[in-house]
Formats: C-alpha cells, sequence, structure tokens
C-alpha cells in the first residue's frame, strides 16, 4: 500500500472531505477516517483540513493507505468503535491540555483485569503526541470531566494546583433519601479498610486518616431521592461515596459503599450503575494565561433515572 492522489471532479465539487473518504474506503470504519483527516494524513493541495471541508474542483487531495475492515484484526473494529466514541467525547483540547467527557463503564488506565482505559485508549487516538498522561482519576463508573495534560510542566503544574486546591471540581450525585438542612461542609478523616487498595472507610477518632473535605448542597428532591451538587476541596479515594454512605445518604447504583438492597429496589427506573458524574471544573491556568471553566452535562442513563423518578408510583 502506498499514498494516492486524487483529483476533485466536478461531481465531488462541494462534498465534505468526510464524506467523501467515506464512500472512497467503503470498508473502512469511520473512526478510522476521522483520525486520518485529524492526524493530518490526508491533505487538499498539501493543507491539513477539518472533517467538514468541502472540495473543490481541482483540488487534489492526498490519500494515505488505510488498511480495510477485512485486513484488520477482530479485535480492531471493538477498539475503533472505542476510539471514535472518546474522539467525541473531547470537550477541549489546547497545547496544554485536554478535557474528555469520560463515559461511564470506562476505567481512566488498564490494570485489574482491564486490558486498556482511557489513558492507553487516547494514546491510540493520538499515536504522534510526544506525551499524554492522566492528571486525575475517576472511578471506572463515575462519568464525567477527566483531565489529561499534553506535557510534563503541564502534569507537574496542574498536579501542583489540584494540592493547592486551585481546580475548583463540582459533582452531580444521586443520594437517597431527602435531605435536610441545605448546604453542608463536611469534614471527616478517611482510612483503607483493612489496609485494603480498594476500599475506604471513616477512621475513629483515635486512629490516623487523611482528611475529607466536601460540601454538599441538594439541587431538587425526586421522590425519596436527592439530586447534590457536590463541590470536592480534597481529592481522597472514593471521598464522595464515603461521606454519602456515612451521612446515612448512599449513592444509588454503588455496590461499594452503597445499598445492596436498595440499589436493587431502584433498578425498575433504569439505575444500573454508580449515580455519579463529575460536572465543571474551573481554574486559572498560569502557563497559558486563561481562566479554564468546562461544563458536562448530566448523561442520559441519570437523566432517565430522574425522569422516571418523577413518575407516579
Amino acid at each position: 500500500m502506498s499514498v494516492e492522489y486524487y483529483t476533485v471532479t466536478a461531481n465531488e465539487a462541494g462534498q465534505r472531505i468526510d464524506n467523501f473518504l467515506l464512500k472512497y474506503f467503503k470498508k473502512v470504519p469511520k473512526s478510522v477516517i476521522y483520525r486520518i483527516v485529524r492526524k493530518g494524513e490526508v491533505r487538499v493541495d498539501k493543507k491539513r483540513v477539518k472533517p467538514e471541508y468541502k472540495l473543490v474542483e481541482g483540488e487534489q487531495i492526498r490519500i494515505p493507505p488505510v488498511r480495510t475492515e477485512l485486513e484488520q484484526p477482530r479485535t480492531a473494529e471493538a477498539s475503533d468503535q472505542l476510539l471514535e466514541r472518546i474522539d467525541q467525547a473531547i470537550l477541549h483540547e489546547d497545547t496544554h491540555l485536554i478535557v474528555v467527557n469520560k463515559p461511564a463503564g470506562l476505567p481512566v488506565h488498564g490494570g485489574s483485569g482491564v486490558s486498556f482505559g482511557l489513558i492507553e485508549a487516547f494514546r491510540q487516538l493520538r499515536p504522534n503526541l510526544p506525551f499524554v498522561e492522566l492528571v486525575h482519576r475517576l472511578d471506572k463508573d463515575t462519568s464525567g470531566l477527566v483531565i489529561l495534560a499534553k506535557s510534563r510542566p503541564a502534569l507537574t503544574a496542574l498536579h501542583q494546583m489540584l494540592k493547592a486546591g486551585e481546580i475548583e471540581k463540582h459533582y452531580r450525585a444521586l443520594v437517597h433519601g431527602r435531605w435536610q438542612g441545605g448546604k453542608r461542609h463536611i469534614t471527616v478523616d478517611l482510612k483503607r479498610e483493612n489496609n485494603s487498595y480498594q476500599k475506604m472507610q471513616v477512621a475513629e477518632e483515635d486512629e490516623e486518616g487523611q482528611t475529607a473535605e466536601s460540601i454538599f448542597k441538594p439541587i431538587s428532591v425526586y421522590g425519596d431521592c436527592t439530586l447534590m451538587d457536590v463541590q470536592i476541596l480534597t481529592g481522597r479515594m472514593h471521598q464522595i461515596r464515603v461521606q454519602a454512605a456515612h451521612l446515612g445518604f448512599p449513592i444509588l447504583g454503588d455496590e461499594r459503599y452503597g445499598d445492596f438492597k436498595l440499589n436493587r429496589a431502584y433498578r425498575d427506573v433504569g439505575v444500573k450503575r454508580l449515580c455519579l458524574h463529575a460536572a465543571s471544573l474551573a481554574c486559572y491556568f498560569e502557563l497559558s494565561g486563561q481562566k479554564l471553566q468546562f461544563e458536562a452535562p448530566l448523561p442520559d442513563d441519570i437523566n432517565q433515572v430522574l425522569k422516571a423518578l418523577k413518575l407516579p408510583k
């Protein structure tokens, strides 16, 4: 396989480059098409173009060699679907960082029987990036905003900002129970449960732990449940999940800290995973000299649960 050059005809003039390539490569997944355009492997008159670029008669298209679907290994199709999903979840990208609205069910990194996660998939999506690393983590079943750094200085700066509490992070949590008392500033010490690396618990007064601070604020009541805004002031493992359960308001769908019977009872209204979503990030980033602010709306599955909870029983 080698690079080919194609001259745009009158019939193709006005057509988007992505649609042209989809017809040209009939057996290649869409994600592959968008990837080669985004990486600049496809050029029109020696210039990079975006997928929505409209062709002009007489232009010359550089078409790189692409393996057809039949030539690709069986695992490639599933991988392409994931890469396309992640590509569509990118909310922001500049020279320093990338912000992704991570779907629930995708771990941020591989391990524990999972061959790949968000970061491994993203490195496949952007193989020419010399550096890309996770700035922070989200649980596998938590959806929402994740920051990736595109350089070591950016990663170091963002880590320092997180440690200093200079990145404002808000979550949405659907908890069981009708929240009382309005906004509450919750501070507890957390420790690993029986030295486990996978589960945390609230430390007793005479035990050592790490301080976890969050601000819980009710948004709306849905039946016997409350949708909460939770701002985290520290970044402890499973912080919101442990605090919510400790307060007697377990997050729906939480199989580790929640209520098993409640989770089973709420399956009928669509609770199939942890109802926790990283909804917003805001900070001033000195490397770029910009104030950054990102929001990710509640995903469809949680919205469907809220609608079902509103319905009369």
